[in-house]
């Protein structure tokens, strides 16, 4: 009987312990420019940095929803790394030498 309780004990501990690690993220959700499908595959791919636990951008709204680590990367940080793709967001202008390189279908109107 002493063993299942310090069994139990272990188990309600580690679970409490997973759950209070994997809930300190944060998500944010702004504008991103672009067009198509393929548009959603490059930002969402341009997101595969360190800290970035989920990217899903929207065709249809233009927003993209973004959970991190707040530890390991900022919203300054990601916003960068789709700019870097070529495309323009609420926090800076897509690189232009990326922007040239995208399929004709996800050139947008550049504000």
């Amino acid at each position: 009987m002493k063993n299942i309780i310090i069994i139990t004990s272990i188990l309600l501990i580690s679970l409490f312990t997973i759950n209070a690690y994997a809930g300190g993220g944060q998500t944010e959700k702004f504008k991103v420019w672009g067009n198509c499908g393929m548009c959603k595959k490059t930002i969402e791919k341009s997101l595969k940095i360190d800290g970035v636990k989920k990217a899903s951008w929207d065709v249809n709204t233009k927003e993209i929803t973004v959970s991190f680590d707040p530890k390991k990367t900022d919203l300054k940080a990601i916003k960068s790394a789709i700019c870097a793709a070529g495309y323009d967001n609420e926090g800076c202008k897509g690189n232009d030498e990326a922007y040239n390189k995208l399929h004709a279908c996800c050139k947008y109107d550049r504000k």
